[in-house]
């Protein structure tokens, strides 16, 4: 291994060796541990430092680590399952209504994809695996977000936020960012017209950890006329088919309940 390569490879040792120890440790063991010079490997802590992957404890003298990398290992430790667990629920979904599935995760201010279900005559999605959508757009992404609390929220959504369009819909303010997450919860469900692509109407309901916290949703996405459109008045409002709600219902109940779910 050249000299370089090794070089580019110590932060992920300092990671390895930080993950294995029960408490956190000082820099001149990490030193040793990785088989760095103690003053580089202090330059190399303090860059980790500045980005969240390790958390130095001046009393102490020691360093941890950081929430950056822990956000790191808790995304893979539930997208792993999810995908695994996923994939049959939604190949059985895709079946039952013939329409294209999807499954998705909140990643910051985006819809993350982690899998996909393309039914028989359906043309791909856009929302292919590791496609990352803006959240507020997606069906999926506001179920999700509908399960946050207030502060959360705030914290992801400021009342300055400026919320961007695909096709020349959405939520174009806060407050009517607000009112649409409310309609989701009253309904138990959350759904897009045209929002993302237009033409195509998503319906998401909420995945549940054995908390019962919202960590994921499952979506289906469908053609609409003109006449399904949201923003029509009455009667020319569509309403979302039952047999699809019911399919959706179950198979995010299910994925739930492999999750550890248990109402």
């Amino acid at each position: 291994m050249s000299p370089s390569t090794d070089r580019s490879l110590r932060p992920l040792r300092v990671l390895s060796y930080l993950a294995t120890q029960a408490n956190p440790v000082p820099a001149a063991q990490i030193a040793r541990a990785i088989g760095s010079p103690r003053s580089s490997t202090f330059r190399l802590l303090r860059g980790m430092q500045t980005l969240g992957y390790v958390t130095h404890l001046p009393e102490l003298k020691t360093y941890a680590l950081g929430i950056a990398a822990l956000e790191i290992g808790q995304a893979f430790g539930i997208h792993v399952p999810l995908a695994r667990f996923g994939r049959p629920v939604l190949e059985r979904l895709v079946m039952a209504v013939g329409e294209s599935a999807h499954l998705a995760v909140l990643h910051g201010h985006e819809t993350l994809y982690i899998h996909e279900e393309t039914a028989r005559s359906r043309a791909p999605l856009v929302t292919a695996k590791d496609v990352r959508l803006p959240t507020h757009l997606t069906a999926s992404g506001r179920m999700i977000l509908a399960g946050l609390g207030h502060d959360q929220l705030q914290a992801l959504f400021p009342a300055n936020y400026a919320f961007v369009q695909r096709t020349g819909r959405g939520p174009r303010s806060h407050a009517e960012f607000l009112n649409r997450l409310d309609d989701v919860r009253r309904r138990g469900f959350a759904r897009e017209f045209g929002e993302v692509t237009e033409g195509l109407a998503s319906v998401a309901m909420p995945v549940r950890d054995r908390s019962g916290r919202i960590v994921a949703a499952i979506a289906i996405t469908h053609a609409y006329t003109v006449q399904a459109d949201p923003t029509l008045p009455g009667p020319a409002q569509a309403l979302v088919q039952d047999s699809i709600l019911d399919a959706l219902q179950l198979a995010a109940r299910e994925l739930s309940h492999r999750l550890g779910w248990n109402p």
